[in-house]
């Protein structure tokens, strides 16, 4: 507004509207007439075209970084885009002015310019659009400054309808959900906060502007204990005509949740009476892991069904086999608990509490994974039950159209085929052992029907996955689930974000990694008095490879063995000799990836490797999946003189 000296020409047009208009007769001039006369020069549209909101980009435009950083790989400037607002169309502006009262960091010591320092990041999801905030240090006092331009037509209003008004936007019971992250000096995330803010108290305001003030509380065990503070201004843009009484608003509010908690008590009398007929077929199914409930990061508990649902993952994955391998290389992190004891704190988390800090527990990746294969057409269920020494598990499962049933693990991407062993067989008839891991099963489920287990025995291996047969399988009333569970369910489940793409540089970030690893390696041959050459033909043969591990991963084909051994026999002259290893990470540490590697007996070997004409060779290769989850290989070579 400044540059194009808006407000002068804006003074220019009221000096001649007055000199024209309150000439003939002194009358009153309306904002409408100062307005039209703004219009009629065509002042507003000038105006209109040079405001640009900035938001995120799905940074696609981004060109590869110019050299390697020196420091962390992520922690490159979010590239922003301007946005053309459209006139048309009805936005939420929410705009984050900072947060106090972060206790935990009162101590917190103000960092040193260029110190790396922990940060918090702002994750918020609303009506399929998603916003990250731009990284602040930790602090008691975080110094957010951040707008958000949400549009509120986006979904089930459709393209094509005219503006929404007030009236409508009271319908609109979809939260917007804001997860806090924090980033420690060696990037590791943690969940610090995940809140659903009610936005349409807005509607009621005068001007159409609000300040709230978000008392921001834990998660898990410490969902009852507050972090801190955001101080959240909305506003509506264009403004409302007419906004509402706050009467209406509340009254809205108070509708929806009584309508919601009467039907979560319908479920749980309906719960309570399906578990009482359960455990009447048999005393012993009181010891079965048959999940109804399970409590989110905020410690609500929710109906297990909720937490899945068919998920479309646009064009960012091609095929079910893709999505478990994604799925596999997101992080596994147990929730953590304060002090021993040995027990497991369940949390499972809600999809944008996972994939905005990339790692969860084995129950956020089979419900992920579980999504994405209703998405992509097939009939899957998350399993509940048990591994090896008695210890709770959850993983996926698939039922084919010819009663194929196959196992997906959600941490590897392995896939096992089911082949139950009939206990009425003869003591001799060779049994098939299970190539899984998993030792019982006691309950399946997804976003419309749940089973309980209720076969003499809930061994996996004897299960027979008929869940037709009630006298197999439990099942639970698919109207009950439907009340709960979207789309029946209204404001208790929040809605499930969109998969974003990746912001990774594969190839920039593959050489940052192989450069970092030839200065740990030489300094550390350096330290053994070892000298160090580096064969560059040597490391470019290694890609094949590697290249050759991911596809194996993802499809289970492996190819192109052959040709890699062919460049390797021809590399490597006659009487030396060739020695290789690859290792897999789901990180992007170079000086982690470089420690764990040592450890490997066969690894140190080659990286401490002696002799006559030794070369080096190390390769890395970064395969990169959506929401920046990457699949890291790296390969260390030598080649050497034998020596006898």
């Amino acid at each position: 507004i400044f540059q194009m000296d808006v407000h002068g020409r804006i003074r220019e047009v009221l000096a001649d509207t007055i000199r024209e208009e309150l000439a003939p007769e002194h009358q009153q001039l309306s904002t409408e007439d100062l307005i039209k006369a703004l219009k009629q020069r065509g002042i507003i549209d000038d105006v209109m075209k040079e405001l640009k909101f900035v938001s995120d980009m799905n940074e696609t435009e981004r060109t590869s970084a110019p050299k390697p950083s020196t420091h962390f790989v992520d922690r490159e400037p979010q590239v922003l885009k301007k946005t053309k607002i459209d006139p048309t169309r009805r936005y939420l502006y929410l705009q984050v002015l900072g947060g106090k009262a972060f206790l935990e960091h009162l101590q917190e010591p103000e960092p040193l310019p260029g110190q790396i320092c922990s940060t918090f990041t702002l994750c918020l999801h609303f009506r399929n659009q998603r916003f990250r905030s731009k990284p602040v240090p930790c602090a008691c006092e975080p110094d957010f400054q951040d707008g958000f331009l949400l549009e509120i037509h986006k979904d089930s209003l459709g393209d094509g309808s005219k503006m929404v008004d007030a009236t409508t936007m009271l319908s609109i019971c979809d939260p917007v959900h804001m997860v806090l992250i924090k980033t420690d000096t060696f990037g590791e995330t943690t969940l610090v906060a995940s809140y659903f803010l009610e936005w349409r108290s807005v509607l009621a305001a005068e001007n159409g502007i609000t300040n709230v003030a978000v008392e921001l509380l834990g998660v898990g065990t410490e969902s009852k204990v507050s972090v801190g503070v955001l101080n959240i201004r909305l506003e509506m843009y264009p403004q409302l005509n007419r906004t509402l009484s706050s009467e209406i608003t509340s009254t809205q509010f108070t509708l929806e949740r009584q309508k919601t908690a009467e039907k979560e008590r319908l479920f749980l009398v309906y719960a309570k009476q399906w578990w009482r007929e359960y455990l009447q077929i048999r005393p012993t199914h009181n010891s079965r892991l048959v999940k109804i409930f399970a409590q989110d990061e905020n410690g609500v508990n929710r109906p297990v069904c909720s937490y899945v649902r068919p998920l479309r993952a646009g064009r960012l994955l091609d095929t079910p086999r893709q999505a478990a391998r994604f799925v596999s290389v997101l992080g596994h992190e147990r929730a953590a608990l304060i002090g021993g004891g040995g027990g497991k704190q369940e949390q499972w988390c809600t999809l944008l509490a996972f994939l905005s800090r990339s790692k969860g527990d084995c129950e956020d990746h089979a419900n992920l994974l579980c999504s994405l294969l209703l998405g992509f057409g097939l009939e899957a269920f998350v399993c509940v039950g048990t591994k090896a020494k008695g210890v709770p598990h959850t993983w996926v499962m698939t039922c084919g159209s010819d009663e194929t049933i196959t196992f997906w693990e959600s941490l590897t991407g392995h896939r096992y085929l089911h082949r139950p062993i009939n206990p009425d067989d003869p003591p001799l008839a060779e049994q098939p052992k299970p190539p899984y891991p998993y030792r019982t099963i006691g309950c399946i489920f997804n976003h419309q029907k749940f089973f309980g287990n209720c076969q003499p025995s809930d061994a996996v291996e004897l299960c027979v996955f008929d869940l037709h047969d009630e006298s197999k399988w439990k099942p639970m009333s698919g109207e009950a689930i439907k009340s709960v569970c979207p789309p029946g369910a209204t404001s208790s489940v929040p809605p499930f974000p969109p998969l974003c793409a990746s912001t990774i540089d594969a190839a920039v970030t593959s050489n940052e990694i192989e450069v970092q690893l030839r200065i740990l390696v030489s300094e550390h041959r350096k330290d053994l008095g070892l000298s160090t050459v580096w064969d560059d033909q040597l490391s470019y043969l290694l890609s094949p490879a590697l290249a050759a591990y991911e596809l194996e991963r993802t499809t289970g084909v492996s190819a192109g063995n052959e040709e890699f051994q062919d460049a390797i026999r021809r590399a490597v002259p006659e009487g030396h000799t060739f020695k290789g290893f690859p290792i897999h990470f789901v990180h992007r540490n170079a000086r982690r990836a470089f420690a764990t590697c040592l450890r490997s007996p066969f690894c140190e070997e080659i990286i401490c490797c002696r002799g006559d004409q030794v070369r080096l060779a190390v390769r890395v290769r970064v395969f990169t999946y959506p929401e920046s989850a990457c699949a890291v290989w790296i390969m260390f070579a030598c080649k050497y003189r034998s020596v006898l």
